[in-house]
């Protein structure tokens, strides 16, 4: 039998493991794209993302687009092992 391991209570949030399934597979995306993918609302696209920002799992660059504000998410080390390792603890509870 195996040892059962918590599932990391930040990616377990829907919207928020969508959003790191998303940057595993494209490394760094813009938030309307991110958005649009997770047909998430803007409000809360952006608190999901600063939760994200703060533990370390992506790193958010601002800068501008013409005169528009351009937001860019990219998935760091740290966000790629803590998803690894959730999809590993995941399959353990599935098996």
């Amino acid at each position: 039998m195996s040892v059962f391991k918590p599932l990391d209570p930040l990616l377990h949030s829907q919207l928020r493991l969508a959003v790191m399934s998303l940057l595993i597979s494209v490394e760094e995306a813009e938030f309307t794209f991110l958005k649009e993918k997770t047909e998430a609302t803007a409000g809360n696209l952006s608190v999901q993302l600063d939760k994200l920002e703060k533990a370390g799992y992506i790193g958010i660059e601002k800068s501008f687009k013409g005169k528009r504000p351009l937001t860019t998410c990219r998935i760091t080390q740290a966000g790629v092992k803590a998803f690894e390792e959730y999809v590993e603890n995941l399959r353990n509870y599935i098996e």
